[in-house]
C-alpha cells in the first residue's frame, strides 16, 4: 500500500522504514475490551485479596470456583499480519480491540476449579440471562459439583464462588 501510493517498489519501501528510519513492523496484541480505571483497580482490589488469602492458606485456591459467560460468535476478524503497523524504535506493540462482524452468536456459561472445567453449558437461541436463569445454572453447577465429588476435593462443602 504505501509502495503504491509512493510509486516506489516494495523492497525500497521495506529497506527505508527498516534501515533509515529504524521501524519495525509489529502486530497488534489483541484485547476483548478496554477496562475503565476504575475497573481495573477493582481488578487489582481482587487481586491482592486472593493473594493474601492464598499465603494464609495453602489450600485456598483449590476452593474457588469460578465461571464466565462468553458469546461464542461467527465472525470474520483482522488477521494478526493485516492488522500489523510501522513502529518506531524503543515503541511497543500497538493494541487493537477485537472487532465482531457477525450477528449470530451464542452464549457459553463455563464454570471451573483449579482441575479444570467442572459445568458448561450454552444459552438456548432466543433466551436471555436473568436471576431466575442464572439461578438454575448455578443448581445444575451443583448438581455437577455433587456427581463429580467436587466437595470431597475441597472440603466439607467449603468452596467460593468466585465470578465477576
Amino acid at each position: 500500500m504505501i509502495a503504491e501510493s509512493l510509486n516506489m517498489s516494495v523492497g525500497s519501501v521495506f529497506t527505508t522504514m527498516t534501515e533509515d528510519l529504524k521501524k519495525k513492523k509489529l502486530c497488534a496484541r489483541f484485547v476483548p475490551h478496554t477496562l475503565t480505571t476504575e475497573q481495573k483497580e477493582h481488578r487489582i482490589a481482587s487481586s491482592e485479596d486472593l493473594i493474601v488469602s492464598a499465603d494464609e492458606d495453602p489450600n485456598f485456591l483449590k476452593t474457588i470456583i469460578t465461571g464466565d459467560e462468553s458469546w461464542c460468535l461467527e465472525y470474520d476478524p483482522e488477521t494478526k499480519r493485516q492488522s500489523s503497523e510501522w513502529t518506531s524504535p524503543g515503541k511497543g506493540r500497538p493494541m487493537k480491540v477485537r472487532a465482531s462482524k457477525s450477528k449470530t452468536k451464542t452464549m457459553l456459561l463455563v464454570f471451573f476449579d483449579s482441575r479444570g472445567i467442572i459445568h458448561h453449558e450454552f444459552l438456548r437461541q432466543g433466551s436471555t440471562v436473568t436471576g431466575a436463569f442464572y439461578k438454575d445454572v448455578l443448581h445444575r453447577l451443583l448438581k455437577r459439583m455433587w456427581r463429580n465429588a467436587i466437595f470431597s476435593s475441597v472440603g466439607i462443602l467449603e468452596f467460593v464462588l468466585h465470578h465477576k
